[in-house]
């Protein structure tokens, strides 16, 4: 079986999941970034199908970006120019091509957290 990268993304400030969040995954070689795929979390915080499966899911360095600044102006919180954090980036490796890689973000506006997941 392939490996499978998945992400979920819960609203710290608010005490829900991150509903409407964009992200991105790009793929770094040699110091550039290679654009994967783009989503959008369900309102569960998560993303409807893994972000990374199937023959493209290799050994290397990726990044996901996220849109917390959009989200949250969504929201109706109000943010500094610029917010404390707009786009937060989250740069990890894969090792394991037949694992599952579950990176989890919890977020604020003023703070951020992640981990390797299950």
């Amino acid at each position: 079986m392939s490996g499978y990268l998945t992400t979920h993304v819960l609203d710290t400030a608010n005490g829900c999941p991150g509903e409407g969040i964009s992200l991105s995954l790009y793929k770094i070689e040699a110091g550039s970034a290679q654009l994967i795929v783009e989503a959008v979390t369900n309102d569960d915080g998560r993303v409807d199908s893994p972000i990374l499966a199937g023959a493209d899911f290799v050994k290397g360095t990726y990044e996901l970006r996220f849109s917390a600044g959009d989200y949250f102006r969504a929201r109706g919180t109000e943010l500094a120019e610029p917010a404390f954090l707009d786009e937060v980036v989250i740069r990890f490796g894969l090792a394991d091509e037949a694992a599952h890689y579950h990176v989890p973000l919890l977020i604020s506006p003023y703070s951020y957290s992640t981990y390797r997941g299950s």
